[in-house]
């Protein structure tokens, strides 16, 4: 009986883990898809100073 339950502690213990360690990853996609609009923006508004459009 005591093992069953040692069983069923470390299946619990190895699935909140494995949600750790997604929660980690979607947090770290998150920061570089942040990171990566913020770059592109960046540089759509440095290429709209550097180049006319000739609009006036």
């Amino acid at each position: 009986m005591k093992l069953f339950g040692l069983t069923i502690l470390f299946g619990l213990i190895c699935s909140l883990s494995g949600c750790a360690v997604i929660a980690v990853a979607d947090a770290a996609i998150t920061v570089a898809a942040t990171g990566v609009k913020v770059v592109a923006k960046t540089v759509g508004a440095v290429a709209d100073a550097v180049i006319p459009d000739g609009d006036e």
